[in-house]
């Protein structure tokens, strides 16, 4: 069975950076995309920025994230980074790895992590 392992959250200040990390593992055949979503409370989840690895590796970020965030991923890993820079009070979220693919067992995934909250104070 595919797992998802985050790290990386914590509490910073505004303007401050931190750095995600998301490793799937399990008998995983490929993995198409791998993500990053945020879900603030009282609010719906929300993607936050997406590495396609079955399209050379092409991003997708939210509006707002553009030009903050960074996502990166290894596909050769099954590991996908979110560096975040100029942290805002609105980045404060439990934030979310998302990997879907397909594994030599069940077939087709679509996984989440366990979640890491990130806390930006003013």
């Amino acid at each position: 069975q595919v797992q998802l392992v985050e790290s990386g959250g914590g509490l910073v200040q505004t303007g401050g950076s931190l750095r995600l990390s998301c490793a799937a593992s399990g008998s995983i055949f490929r993995i198409n995309t791998m993500g990053w979503y945020r879900q603030a409370p009282g609010k719906q989840r929300e993607l936050v920025a997406v590495v396609v690895f079955s399209s050379a590796g092409s991003t997708n970020y939210a509006d707002s994230v553009k030009g903050r965030f960074t996502i990166s991923g290894d596909n050769a890993k099954n590991t996908v980074y979110l560096q975040m820079n100029s942290l805002k009070p609105d980045d404060t979220a439990v934030y979310y790895c998302n990997a879907v693919g397909a594994d030599y067992v069940r077939g087709r995934f679509d996984k989440w992590g366990q979640g890491t909250p990130v806390t930006v104070s003013s």
